[in-house]
């Protein structure tokens, strides 16, 4: 079975400084029908405009990825972590017992397009962490590059839950498949283009939640950028 959560039906916040869709309830947005989906809480995907960004806040007990698809994002935290974040490069901060952190594009005249995305932690209480890599293109050209996994496989970001994000950068046309293990569920985020998914259509910005599905097909309608979340 494959729900789709279509763009345009995201929850939606413009700050002016800051443009934001949000996948799942978050902040002032409710709706009860998406609050999350298995261990995935929050997909939000921002526009930060030049210059402008979140001021110190703080996280506990959760694991926050963020992905970067265009303009450099400026890191700052409690751990005494700082680094510049740009197209390719993933994060991953195990926010644990407590930590603070500021966001900002560090860019003075371009603009910054993340995916912020926030999965409950298999154990709480644990001590803050980050990390963070780099993932090319090519390396994500026509296949599902794993970026973030329990175990830290084939070189990817090690997460405090059983989950594993693949990224796909698909050329028109082509296609992948990926094997769903009996009882797990996955959830299908389109950065950008357009993609089949087993039959169902999915644009920029749409999402899909996958139960009871032994197998997902993708095929590319035009050059798409994808995430693939694999979820207990």
């Amino acid at each position: 079975m494959i729900t789709v959560r279509k763009s345009e039906d995201r929850g939606h916040a413009n700050h002016g400084w800051l443009d934001s869709y949000h996948t799942f309830s978050f902040a002032s947005y409710h709706d009860q029908n998406w609050m999350g989906f298995r261990d995935l809480r929050v997909i939000n995907q921002d526009k930060v405009i030049a210059s402008e960004g979140f001021d110190t806040h703080g996280h506990q007990d959760m694991e926050i990825v963020t992905y970067v698809f265009e303009g450099a994002l400026e890191h700052k935290d409690s751990m005494g972590t700082g680094s510049v974040l740009r197209r390719g490069d993933v994060q991953r901060m195990s926010a644990g017992t407590g930590v603070t952190h500021s966001e900002f594009n560090h860019s003075k005249d371009e603009q910054l397009q993340l995916l912020q995305i926030w999965i409950l932690p298999a154990k709480e209480g644990i001590k803050p962490a980050y990390e963070e890599k780099n993932f090319k293109d090519e390396a994500k050209k026509n296949t599902l590059k794993v970026i973030v996994s329990p175990e830290g496989k084939d070189s990817s970001l090690k997460i405090n839950q059983d989950v594993s994000i693949y990224a796909s950068l698909l050329d028109e046309g082509k296609s992948l498949t990926h094997p769903i293990q009996k009882g797990r569920g996955a959830w299908v985020q389109v950065v950008k283009g357009t993609i089949d998914l087993n039959g169902k259509v999915l644009n920029s910005g749409d999402g899909a939640a996958i139960e009871d599905e032994k197998e997902l097909r993708f095929l590319a309608k035009k050059n798409s950028e994808v995430l693939l979340f694999d979820l207990n």
